[in-house]
């Protein structure tokens, strides 16, 4: 890359603002980018906006000022314009996740249907056949892909599919926990679509008087240090996030001098076994009482 390519040397990314802030997935993912970028005299610019109109405000307002070199899409959302908008600008960029039509640019695809096939079938595996979940927001499409793979999964097996809807907190994950707890037809397993509501859940559950994993078995989505330090170790569908990050940094630097926009995939996560998960007991206690 020469040093003209090299102006501006910055690669964004908007996310949109929380009050618990950036996702610590999105802590990888940037720690991966800055991988890729360092090397090249690069670093990432990242901005948190209040709604997904500020979002495009924000890459037009880098567009025109010639801010950033590229951008980073994450987080897919139904009807997602972004990518399109991106490409109207003339601007580089690549796609976190599953788009389905293609709109131009760069994608590193994350195939979240298979991911929780696998998981599905590892807890099946185990003797789960009534099996909870805590998902992300529903306007994520990467959610709905999820949504889909799960209730076919568990059909598949005559299972029975429980489903809350959890936003990524902390609080998020322990309320969905309670939820799923409650009522006749408890799970013998939860899975979290992240490793933030896993950890939470684990404390929700232990805090109602089950005992994890021999009334309740507990599965993360991306493994994380928090997953390791959890009690039990808590286990995962982990995949090298970091790794994501730096080959989505990669194949964007790859535009930006010039080459094409590629359409690859990244490692599909794999199950690993902790201390959170057991085939499920006889006979298990209500917390409810």
């Amino acid at each position: 890359m020469t040093s003209s390519r090299r102006e501006p040397a910055a690669i964004g990314m908007a996310f949109l603002r929380s009050p618990t802030g950036v996702d610590p997935f999105y802590g990888e993912v940037i720690a991966g980018l800055e991988d890729a970028l360092h090397p090249h005299g690069m670093r990432v610019l990242m901005q948190t906006v209040p709604t997904a109109r500020d979002v495009l405000a924000t890459y037009r307002r880098w567009a025109l000022a010639g801010a950033v070199a590229g951008i980073v899409i994450s987080d897919l959302t139904v009807d997602d314009t972004r990518a399109s908008v991106l490409t109207g600008l003339g601007m580089a960029h690549v796609t976190l996740g599953q788009p389905v039509t293609p709109t131009g640019g760069a994608v590193v695809r994350v195939d979240n249907r298979t991911a929780m096939a696998h998981a599905v079938e590892h807890l099946v595996a185990l003797g789960h056949r009534v099996v909870g979940r805590v998902s992300g927001p529903r306007q994520y499409a990467h959610t709905r892909t999820r949504d889909r793979a799960f209730l076919a999964a568990m059909a598949t097996v005559g299972g029975t599919a429980r489903t809350v809807v959890g936003d990524y907190s902390a609080a998020g994950g322990a309320a969905g926990t309670l939820e799923l707890l409650r009522g006749a037809d408890r799970p013998t397993a939860i899975v979290y679509d992240n490793d933030v509501m896993a950890v939470a859940g684990l404390e929700a559950a232990v805090g109602s008087g089950l005992d994890v994993p021999a009334e309740l078995s507990i599965l993360a989505w991306d493994d994380s240090t928090s997953c390791r330090l959890a009690t039990p170790p808590l286990s995962a569908m982990s995949h090298d996030v970091r790794e994501l990050g730096d080959l989505a940094g990669r194949v964007l630097l790859r535009v930006i001098d010039g080459g094409p926009a590629e359409d690859i995939s990244a490692p599909i996560p794999v199950f690993v076994a902790r201390g959170s998960t057991a085939p499920p007991a006889t006979t298990r206690v209500d917390p409810a009482g």
